[in-house]
């Protein structure tokens, strides 16, 4: 990942401070995402894209493309499960 500082600039920008922070802490690699993707090219004019989503069933996803954006939901269905988790993540 790449920093750049901007410590130099604080000397120059007085009153604009919130601005150098928003610049400071603005993500530069945002491109590599999450999660895990691949977009492979299959034709002149056709891509395959490959999501990694684990623990969910292909029934459980909800995929859409609307005006070039493609938007994936997973929605887990309900479980009788009776374990107890000490974590679960986000859910």
């Amino acid at each position: 990942m790449r920093t750049i500082d901007f410590s130099p600039l604080y000397r120059s920008v007085v009153g604009f401070d919130r601005l150098a922070d928003l610049l400071e802490t603005a993500r530069v690699d945002a491109a590599a995402g999450y999660p895990p993707y691949n977009i492979e090219r299959t034709d002149e004019n056709a891509y395959r894209v490959e999501i990694a989503v684990a623990g969910f069933r292909p029934e459980e996803l909800n995929i859409e493309v609307k005006e070039n954006l493609l938007t994936v939901q997973g929605r887990k269905a309900a479980n009788d499960d009776q374990r107890k988790y000490l974590h679960r993540g986000l859910a």
